[in-house]
């Protein structure tokens, strides 16, 4: 981590009670958020929250159970151990890298035989094949119902994190899951529980590949199901602070129409995780809009008024003036991916992941202003390095 933090960032960062990291899902895509966390870290971002859901929460347990100084050699060591297949050598890491670079039809074979591995052998220290498969069995414990064994990544976890750290340091992580029971969603907080790794396991636990993790005599999924973003979680923490959120997204909203059959599934996912994203962020900042309008209405009131009437005293709870600065990074998809990518974990396509991440934080955070406090309406930004300037400029208005 940096000595010092740069004088520009260090004074942008002052006004913020809240400086969080928030991570959405992906699977394999993941390792361009710790390309973000890398570039933040290298950056000195002194962060308060991190919050997850899905290989988000995973990579939030490797950087909040881990020293500041060894964060970013753990994500790399996380990484480079899930990239290899569960059974069996990997490939040659020149040879894999040399045929990498070759063109995109070269890249696509390789993401196809990491994806074929992955199905078929599964990820070393992730999952693996169950057996005797749980298709043939007609009445298992929830806990076994899965095409693949998770227990391998739970080993991992308890190796790279110190749950001792997370549980006690002061930094506020929470990771989001589904109860499978009651469908409802749910927040594993370190300010009201202690987090072990089955809270980051279920957090992940995406059926019908991966088993429902048990936790408290309850049964938990993947937190995507229900919401692929955990920000409405930082932010509506009470009370409501100001605050700069980084979030990571790995499913892009744009892009090309379907030209082929394959496409389709390329398009569908990244709609389908993409579109709740920005519902959740549009929610929010009509949220904090509202808040900040029934604030200034009960400033029109005299004081002695509001504290003697019963709806003056209801809408202060409500009201507040806290902004909220969203600077989004969103993986980009390359030319040469298909729908198999979340689950590609292929090390040279994991290391150009993790590049990109790397890039876009840097790019990012040269652009100083984006730090700055929001000054408009709604007391609510977001940032885009991808977007064009008029659609930074809207932004700024809304």
């Amino acid at each position: 981590m940096a000595e010092t933090k740069p004088n520009n960032l260090s004074k942008a960062l002052e006004a913020y009670e809240v400086r969080a990291l928030v991570l959405q899902g992906g699977g394999a895509l993941g390792a361009y958020q710790a390309g973000v966390f890398e570039g933040l870290n290298e950056a000195g971002m002194d962060l308060t929250d991190l919050a997850g859901i899905s290989i988000g929460a995973l990579n939030i347990a490797i950087i909040a159970g881990n020293p500041p100084e060894k964060r970013v050699e753990r994500l790399h060591e996380f990484w480079d151990t899930i990239c290899q297949p569960y059974l069996g050598p990997g490939a040659n890491p020149l040879v894999e890298q040399s045929l990498f670079d070759v063109n995109d039809m070269a890249r696509q074979f390789l993401g196809a035989l990491h994806a074929g591995s992955a199905l078929v052998l599964g990820q070393k220290g992730f999952f693996h094949p169950r057996f005797p498969p749980a298709a043939l069995s007609a009445n298992l414990d929830p806990s076994s119902v899965g095409h693949y064994d998770t227990r391998p990544l739970k080993s991992t976890l308890e190796t790279l994190c110190d749950f001792d750290r997370i549980n006690d340091t002061g930094l506020h992580v929470s990771v989001g899951a589904v109860n499978v029971r009651t469908g409802n969603f749910a927040f594993f907080d370190n300010r009201k529980i202690r987090l072990q790794a089955e809270h980051f396991m279920a957090s992940g636990a995406l059926p019908p590949a991966f088993p429902a993790i048990e936790i408290d005599g309850e049964y938990y999924w993947d937190g995507g199901l229900v919401s692929n973003t955990p920000l409405a979680q930082v932010l509506q923490q009470r009370p409501e602070r100001d605050s700069l959120v980084f979030q990571v997204d790995l499913w892009s909203a744009r892009g090309p129409v379907p030209r082929n059959i394959s496409e389709i599934s390329d398009r569908v996912q990244d709609i389908r995780y993409s579109s709740r994203t920005r519902m959740v962020t549009d929610e929010m900042r009509a949220h904090r809009k509202m808040q900040r309008l029934l604030r200034g209405v009960l400033e029109q009131v005299p004081e002695k008024a509001r504290e003697k009437d019963a709806v003056c005293r209801q809408a202060a709870e409500l009201a507040c003036g806290a902004r909220s600065n969203i600077i989004h990074l969103i993986y980009r998809d390359k030319s040469y991916e298909q729908h198999f990518r979340d689950f590609q974990f292929g090390p040279a396509t994991m290391r150009e992941h993790w590049a990109s991440g790397l890039l876009d934080i840097r790019n990012t955070l040269a652009h100083p202003q984006y730090l700055a406090m929001p000054d408009n309406a709604a007391g609510f930004i977001t940032h885009d390095i991808h977007r064009t300037e008029i659609e930074e400029a809207m932004a700024a208005k809304q």
